[in-house]
């Protein structure tokens, strides 16, 4: 019967992306995507996988395959960019990433010849511009999203300057980076292929920390130091390009500099702005109105439209107008403070904080907990016989505040988790 008959392998990869808080919605085109980047025997292969970080011992008993036979077929997949390969401690950690930001990405992180990044790329912009369900799921899902934006630090002034923390600042994130890799811009290279890209510059998104060490070792990054970093992010500044970023304090992993008519991320905040997509700086732009002008730079320069200009009501001068901002639109980028002429902007702190996780593996469980898929995270290819696996999450479970700690129980349906949560913070499971 055919309720019977077995799945492809790209259905079951689907399925195993899908386990993740970051999936990929079923598509035909999906499928196709999929079947450029994965031969099929490699999408069944990558299904079985572990979602947490796995060794190639782990990965060979998932796939009941002798160890030095997976860990050569990791190799290959890390080398495509399918995988991460990530170094720890003398020992090579694997992980899936998920698809954004994560191997759709490295597929056009540079020029390629091994795939065909043209119909690639025509697929891409098919899934992900013009259908909506995947940047939907993506970036308006839960309250804790991918990514977050960075203060265009030229904008802040002598009196704020101070109030920024060292994570909002992507000179920080370079300064304090382990490691760092350019690549190309993932968004501008898609849209190259199909005759829509801006003439931003193409090789400026960087790459940080545990995920530029296997980019750059397998050359789908090229590595840089410091120096060449900051002129990277100078260069940014001057073009007015918006740094969005892993939404994270520690760690960092990325950096896009982003035009607003080409970045997913951008399009996604002016298409669903009142859904919040991405993460907003700590600041907001105020206009003083009687300095403003009316000159429109600060409407032309905001990359999600927050800004638009607006008839005064003088009577006197019917044709004047003047900028008004939308703050719920707003990202606090920063980019319009800089090209406004008659310094009628400026940059104020917002009245409530903006959270950031503190690391991925706080982010994860965050957003697997507000989609209703922490127990893939735990229960997922016996995952409970990892120690260290089971402590990690449970660690940042018992830093959660209670709301979410009560969410995090019922969907594990643990009386164990719900035991423990009660004995270190006792109001928080009540019902």
């Amino acid at each position: 019967m055919s309720h019977h008959a077995p799945k492809s392998g790209y259905r079951q990869l689907v399925e195993r992306l899908n386990r993740f808080p970051q999936g990929a919605p079923q598509s035909s085109l999906l499928s196709r995507i999929l079947g450029i980047l994965f031969s099929e025997k490699d999408a069944e292969l990558v299904s079985r996988l572990p979602i947490m970080p796995f060794t190639a011992a782990r990965a060979a008993r998932a796939l009941a395959m002798p160890e030095g036979e997976t860990r050569a077929i990791l190799d290959v997949l890390a080398a495509r960019a399918l995988l991460l390969d990530i170094e720890q401690d003398g020992t090579t950690v694997y992980v899936l990433p998920p698809p954004m930001a994560g191997f759709f990405e490295f597929s056009l992180m540079r020029v390629r010849t091994d795939i065909d990044q043209k119909a690639l790329s025509e697929l891409f912009y098919e899934y992900l511009n013009v259908e909506d369900e995947f940047i939907r799921a993506l970036f308006t899902q839960g309250e804790t999203q991918l990514g977050r934006t960075f203060v265009h630090e030229p904008a802040l002034s002598t009196e704020n300057a101070g109030q920024v923390l060292d994570y909002e600042r992507a000179s920080e994130v370079i300064r304090t980076a382990r490691q760092m890799g350019v690549a190309l811009c993932y968004c501008r290279h898609k849209l190259s292929h199909v005759g829509k890209a801006c003439t931003a510059p193409l090789e400026i998104c960087m790459t940080f920390n545990g995920a530029a060490g296997p980019l750059i070792r397998h050359g789908h990054a090229r590595a840089i130091d410091t120096v060449e970093a900051f002129d990277l992010l100078q260069e940014a500044y001057e073009r007015r390009l918006v740094q969005f970023g892993d939404n994270v304090r520690e760690g960092v992993n990325f950096i896009c500099n982003c035009c607003g008519c080409c970045c997913e991320a951008l399009i996604t905040a002016r298409r669903f702005a009142h859904l919040h997509p991405v993460h907003t700086t700590n600041f907001a732009p105020v206009l003083d109105g009687d300095r403003c002008c009316g000159c429109g730079r600060c409407v032309a320069a905001c990359p999600v439209e927050a800004a638009e200009l607006v008839p005064t009501g003088d009577p006197h001068s019917p044709t004047k107008k003047v900028a008004c901002l939308d703050l719920d639109v707003c990202l606090g980028c920063g980019v319009c403070v800089r090209v406004c002429p008659a310094v009628a902007l400026r940059l104020e702190s917002r009245p409530q904080r903006v959270i950031t996780p503190v690391n991925s593996a706080h982010r994860v469980v965050l957003m697997a907990i507000e989609r209703g898929c922490l127990h893939n995270l735990i229960f997922d290819n016996q995952a409970l016989m990892s120690h260290r696996a089971m402590a990690a999450i449970l660690g940042v479970i018992l830093k959660l505040p209670p709301v979410k700690q009560l969410l995090a129980c019922r969907q594990m349906k643990s009386r164990y988790l719900e035991r423990l949560l009660a004995r270190v913070y006792p109001v928080s499971t009540a019902r």
